[in-house]
């Protein structure tokens, strides 16, 4: 083999990281672009002034500086329609709307960033890891435990593109889910889906607790959407268990929390 020929991949790798960098620094705005709000009708907001498409994200800074975040859901010729993830008391007309950049890795040698075409890639992004095993956060990915902030995690859309059909596994293998009544008469396989429907109060919960502590599965995500407030502390404290969080991960978005936060929490 040639000089020429061991040399050629290596060349390969820095042309692909500069042109990362150009692609980087082409998108780049010289000027931060914001918008107003010009009226509140319950939980829609609408604002003129930047164009952003439907799924990208901004936020409204209020006037005692609380910023407000939310997304955009809707448009009508210059008007955006925004919903928002926190409460509006306080918003007042003309409160600036600014959009939120869109998160992209740094540029690397040897790695190919792939262009962000589709909006749900230039939307929220949730933080992703083994750091958030035994963690409590909310639809956002902030935490709510009080155990501090996440370290050594990764960013990925909140909406993930769409896997081709024919590339998906069939379901052949068996998933042990710790309970034997299941195991035995109502087999799950690995990458089935299922439902649990009951009336209140008769043990669903505690049933899902058990399959969480006792199932063969390596990471647990538990999603608790549209619950009380109350009965999130005690699903994690009573029926999941120290045993069950240390490889489970918990969102929270129940009940009190905006329609759009419990949506984003279930995504």
């Amino acid at each position: 083999m040639s000089t020429e020929q061991r040399t050629r991949p290596h060349a390969q790798r820095w042309v692909d990281y500069l042109n990362d960098c150009n692609e980087l620094v082409s998108i780049a705005e010289p000027l931060a672009v914001t918008g107003r709000l010009t009226r509140v009708a319950g939980l829609v907001l609408e604002a003129v002034g930047p164009r952003l498409a439907v799924g990208s994200t901004c936020t409204i800074a209020m006037p005692d500086g609380r910023p407000v975040p939310a997304e955009v859901v809707g448009f009508a010729e210059d008007r955006l329609y925004l919903m928002p993830q926190h409460d509006v008391y306080g918003l007042t007309p003309g409160a600036r709307v600014i959009p939120d950049e869109a998160v992209r890795a740094l540029p690397a040698v040897g790695r190919v960033n792939h262009p962000r075409r589709r909006p749900s890639d230039r939307s929220r992004h949730f933080p992703v890891g083994e750091a958030l095993l035994g963690r409590v956060v909310d639809a956002n990915g902030a935490p709510l435990d009080g155990l501090g902030p996440l370290l050594n995690t990764e960013l990925a859309p909140l909406y993930a593109r769409p896997v081709n059909p024919l590339h998906r596994t069939p379901i052949s293998q068996v998933l042990d889910v710790g309970v034997r009544a299941i195991n035995g008469m109502l087999t799950v396989g690995r990458g089935q889906r299922m439902g649990l429907f009951a009336g209140s109060g008769v043990g669903k919960s505690v049933l899902l607790g058990m399959m969480a502590r006792h199932t063969e599965a390596e990471v647990i995500v538990v999603g608790l959407i549209g619950e009380r407030g109350r009965e999130v502390k005690e699903f994690i404290e009573h029926i999941l268990g120290e045993a069950g969080m240390r490889r489970a991960v918990v969102v929270a978005a129940p009940a009190d929390t905006s329609p759009l936060m419990r949506l984003q929490g279930a995504a």
